[in-house]
Parts: structure tokens; C-alpha cells; sequence
């Protein structure tokens, strides 16, 4: 897919995100994280590697307390400025007092505590759109297909039902999610 078209088609359905009233994505946003923290494959993660939404994502707050209420750790990513890899960091609370702004204005915790590559037995994939066949288009920097291609687990992309487009051409680097969850339908990519 150009370089072109993909900036259309995250800058097209970024805006249909954006739209969605912001009762309508409290609403959602719970559904999604019930149902994917009802999941037995998640509830079986020792170790999720998680992600603190920002902007008009999925609110994965939720689910990530869910997640440390239960007793299962969980692994965030953070953006470091100057290289193309994520680093990680355990996440050990999810008030707001100990969440700071990272990044591109991405959520991390305030006082990051450094974990293991690869420590997670599960991913969970932020997303702009999505397709049935389970190709998602992030953001445009790449991070997550690097960090799945060199440390494969599952993967749960979390969008809402507006997120979906008929087809995202794939490319040899674009990961495959293995589930998406919006809050119409858990759906196990074939």
C-alpha cells in the first residue's frame, strides 16, 4: 500500500474515531474490556503486555486494573525518543497520579520500572483500522510490528466497530492479529 494511501486511510478513519460521542466510547470501551478480561486464553496470561490508550482509543484503564486485581502482571510499552523499539515497563498502578505523559503524548507510568523483552505471554495491539482478515494499521512508526516480529505471542487488537475497513493490503512487515475485539463482536481471525 503507498505511503499515500495509507495516510488517507488512518487520517479517514481517525476522524470516524474522533466522532464517536464520548458516552458512546465510555460505553464501548467497557464492553471491549469485559470482554476481552473474560477471555480464557487472557485470564490464563501470567503476563499481558498491555498499552495505555490515549487520544479517542479504546480506554484500556479498565481492563488493565482488571488485569492487576486479579493478580496477573502487566507490561506496558513506552516510546523512547531516538530509536525504533519500544521499551517496557511493569505497570504496577493505574491512577491517574502515577501516569504521566511519555512520548508523542502517550500514557506511561510516572516512575517506569524496566521489564524483560519478551517476559508476556499475550499482546495487546493498539490500532487505528482494522480488517476481517486481521492486518490492523497503526500509527505509522512501525513499533509493534517490530516488537511482535521479534517476540511473537497472541495478540488481541482492541478498536471500536467505526475502526473496521474492507481490506488492508498487507505488506511482508505488517504483523497479524489473532483476535480483534470491538464492542459488536469478539472476532478469532481465521
Amino acid at each position: 500500500m503507498q505511503p499515500t494511501l495509507k495516510a488517507e486511510l488512518r487520517q479517514h478513519v481517525l476522524h470516524r474515531r474522533d466522532q464517536l460521542a464520548p458516552a458512546y466510547r465510555a460505553w464501548a470501551s467497557a464492553v471491549i474490556c469485559e470482554q476481552v478480561a473474560a477471555l480464557p486464553f487472557v485470564q490464563a496470561a501470567q503476563v499481558v503486555h498491555g498499552y495505555l490508550s490515549f487520544r479517542s482509543e479504546v480506554d484500556t484503564l479498565p481492563l488493565l486494573a482488571t488485569l492487576l486485581a486479579r493478580g496477573q502482571q502487566v507490561i506496558v510499552p513506552i516510546v523512547a525518543r531516538g530509536t525504533p523499539d519500544l521499551a517496557h515497563s511493569w505497570l504496577t498502578s493505574c491512577a491517574p497520579a502515577d501516569l504521566t505523559a511519555g512520548v508523542y503524548g502517550t500514557p506511561q507510568p510516572r516512575q517506569p520500572v524496566p521489564a524483560p523483552v519478551g517476559a508476556w505471554q499475550l499482546t495487546l495491539v493498539p490500532l487505528v483500522a482494522f480488517c476481517r482478515r486481521g492486518y490492523r494499521l497503526g500509527y505509522g512508526k512501525g513499533y509493534y510490528d517490530r516488537m511482535l516480529a521479534a517476540h511473537p505471542t497472541p495478540t488481541i487488537g482492541l478498536a471500536f466497530a467505526v475502526q473496521a475497513v474492507a481490506v488492508i493490503p498487507a505488506e511482508a512487515h505488517d504483523w497479524r492479529l489473532d483476535w480483534i475485539v470491538t464492542e459488536q463482536e469478539v472476532l478469532a481471525v481465521p
